[in-house]
């Protein structure tokens, strides 16, 4: 994949969900808290499980762009950290609001970087391809997000969704 301008813009789409992906600035949006750590009938996972595990990879992807070598956990499951319910409000304000953040941060990553140059800590990726594995994994696990709210019926939310 070549550094140009398209290739920007398709990975900021993705990050901040537009065209085909929910806004993901509206997935988490007017969801009450007590809400965030149900579980629906068939679902493995609450939202709060989920939000929790899309930080942990996100900053693990961070990192590796930022120049740092994290550990790999040794098992799957060590990367769903914490409690299937959020403790309080302001928990699960926080743990948006540092999803959110996070994305801002990868987002000035694909602004402000060679994209074809390789991660210090992993030199046969690319920054592109270390992009890509955050847009994948967020696009999966967001779309669980949205599955489950719908589950749960508080989808779409006041700012709208993807249904029309």
């Amino acid at each position: 994949m070549s550094d140009t301008l398209g290739h920007r813009q398709m990975i900021l789409n993705v990050l901040q969900g537009r065209g085909a992906h929910a806004s993901v600035s509206n997935i988490f949006e007017a969801l009450d808290w007590t809400l965030a750590g149900q579980s629906p009938a068939g679902s493995p996972y609450t939202i709060w499980q989920i939000l929790n595990h899309l930080i942990y990879w996100q900053d693990y992807t961070l990192r590796l762009l930022a120049g740092e070598a994290p550990v790999v956990p040794e098992h799957a499951a060590d990367s769903w950290p914490g409690e299937a319910f959020p403790a309080s409000e302001a928990s699960w304000n926080t743990a948006v609001e540092s999803f959110l953040a996070g994305l801002r941060t990868a987002e000035e990553a694909v602004e402000n970087s060679d994209l074809e140059s390789a991660t210090s800590t992993r030199p046969e990726q690319s920054r592109a391809e270390t992009l890509g594995m955050l847009l994948g994994h967020n696009s999966y696990h967001l779309g669980q997000v949205v599955l489950v709210r719908r589950m749960l019926g508080s989808w779409p939310p006041p700012s709208g969704g993807d249904t029309w």
